[in-house]
């Protein structure tokens, strides 16, 4: 370093090139273009820099590798106020690049979770619509899908929510906007907002006032913490014992409706359908999640999801429309004595354990994290699952059906452990002298075992085909079952939130196993070939 009078420091060009990391050449060559210019040249000819030189190429560099052109680095740093601005302009170009990369960013996140190719493209378009684009894109989907329908109320609503879009994004909005650009993209976002501004056109519904508000707040959490009890003790929507949860919040729900419906008075065929309604409108998964992502966009607090406690509740409703009416119809089936399983239903259950018991020593951890026909279950939890089938049909036999919940872990650490302690307290259970026609509620014993033999042939087809393994178990068994499982489980809603799926198409001259678990909506390929 030196000063040229004495007063001010400047630098050979060597010197400022070690002090900004570059190469001295390109400091020669920002100097010829005029993004920096020396502050001076000693009697030899040679370059000097005094501070600020340094500073405009600190900031130069710092610029450059932001991506900016030296045109528009020179343009900023030219600004008539000085370093100062300078600085404001630095700034000013960081921030642009920020929204540029958190864009990317949130697209490239999104692309690893799910997306095809034509997605892609869409969200990529989507990350760089600017903030009236953005804007403009709610407001017209939302116009669009509510058309000419009489909502004012509901239609403000949402408009205003979608006014809240900000302008800036920060990267938790980015990525949900990429999100709500899907759904928005997506038919069934519309047809489902359809769906609930046509319900709230024929009940006539308008604002509410706070107190009518906190009401329904009030039901809300009442009737999704009854629902989640439920789920918790194992009670399937689609089984007769969800008829008490359902007459429960039937219960709670009929004075909210004094006033808009008065002939609903009691617990009944036109009360419940009526609650199915309300409830199929105010549930839409896909309307939860937009509501959602609009509470992110508009910085504002998302409130509890209700969705998949309304699954459940509009499943049981469906499975249990008038009180008491699917218990009756289950007893009237119990009245037929006839034992169809080769051998007598508890032979046939000694079998089928012994069968799945084959399959379960058969895994290995390495297994565990194997997918199975069960839809998102993995090998582990599906041997979780068959374990707390002992647990709950044993126990229910012996009289003490378990108290922990069907979510628990049932496996420990040892697997085949689990299994073989709970396959052997149920068969003790179900050999204890005069359980297959003791009364189980509507249902004689045999029928608990039946249960459970259903369960175990249709579970272990599940792992065979997980494993690889023959899927073809205890035909003669499996040709019995067929019947049954249809007469049992024929009428039941096949809904998001019930046991069973839709029923799927079996290949001609399918092993009966191979029907069984088509009708209970496996898919089935091929016959003995992959599912």
């Amino acid at each position: 370093m030196r000063t040229d009078d004495g007063s001010r420091p400047t630098w050979s060009i060597g010197a400022v090139a070690r002090q900004v990391g570059l190469p001295v050449k390109v400091v020669r060559h920002w100097s010829d273009l005029g993004v920096v210019v020396p502050a001076g040249r000693t009697d030899g000819g040679y370059r000097r820099y005094d501070t600020a030189g340094v500073a405009r190429l600190h900031l130069a560099r710092t610029l450059r590798d932001l991506g900016l052109g030296l045109g528009e680095i020179r343009a900023a740093l030219d600004r008539e106020d000085g370093l100062a601005e300078v600085a404001a302009a630095h700034a000013e170009a960081l921030e642009t690049q920020i929204r540029r990369l958190r864009a990317r960013q949130a697209v490239l996140r999104t692309v690893t979770r799910r997306t095809t190719a034509e997605g892609l493209a869409r969200m990529t378009r989507t990350a760089h619509m600017s903030p009236d684009e953005r804007h403009r894109l709610v407001h017209d989907f939302l116009t669009e899908t509510l058309g000419d329908l009489d909502v004012p109320h509901f239609r403000q609503g949402l408009l205003a929510a979608g006014a809240e879009l900000p302008d800036r994004p920060s990267d938790e909005q980015a990525e949900a906007w990429l999100e709500l650009g899907e759904l928005v993209a997506d038919g069934e976002l519309g047809r489902a907002v359809r769906r609930i501004a046509e319900y709230a056109a024929r009940h006539g519904q308008g604002a509410q006032d706070p107190a009518m508000a906190e009401e329904m707040r009030a039901l809300t959490d009442m009737w999704t913490s009854r629902v989640g009890t439920a789920k918790q003790a194992g009670t399937a929507a689609d089984s007769p014992a969800a008829d008490r949860v359902v007459a429960d919040i039937v219960a709670a729900w009929l004075p909210s409706r004094a006033n808009t419906d008065p002939a609903l008075t009691s617990d009944g065929a036109a009360a419940r359908t009526r609650l199915l309604d309300q409830l199929t409108a105010a549930t839409e998964p896909t309307v939860e999640r937009f509501w959602h992502l609009l509470c992110v966009l508009g910085g504002r607090p998302a409130p509890a999801g209700i969705a998949e406690a309304g699954q459940w509740l509009t499943t049981a409703l469906r499975a249990n429309p008038v009180p008491g009416a699917y218990e009756a119809r289950l007893e009237a089936l119990y009245a037929d004595d006839t034992d169809p399983w080769p051998g007598g239903v508890l032979d046939a259950f000694t079998r089928v354990q012994d069968t799945v018991r084959t399959l379960v020593h058969a895994t290995t951890p390495d297994h565990f994290g194997l997918p199975t026909p069960c839809a998102e279950w993995t090998v582990r939890e599906l041997l979780d699952h068959l374990v707390w089938e002992h647990l709950i049909w044993g126990g229910l036999a012996q009289g003490a059906p378990p108290t922990d919940g069907h979510t628990e872990d049932h496996l420990g650490d040892d697997h085949m452990i689990a299994f073989e302690t709970a396959a052997a307290g149920a068969r003790d259970a179900f050999r204890q002298p005069g359980l297959l026609e003791r009364s189980f509620g509507p249902a004689p014993g045999r029928r608990v075992v039946e249960q459970l033999l259903i369960e175990l042939l249709v579970h272990g087809w599940d792992l065979a085909t997980a494993l690889g393994r023959d899927r073809d178990l205890e035909p003669d068994i499996a040709r019995a079952a067929l019947p049954v499982v249809r007469d049992v489980y024929g009428s039941l809603p096949r809904t998001a939130g019930g046991s069973i799926a839709p029923a799927r198409p079996a290949p001609e001259r399918a092993p009966a196993l191979d029907q069984v678990a088509a009708f209970l909506g496996r898919g089935v390929r091929g016959v003995g070939g992959p599912v």
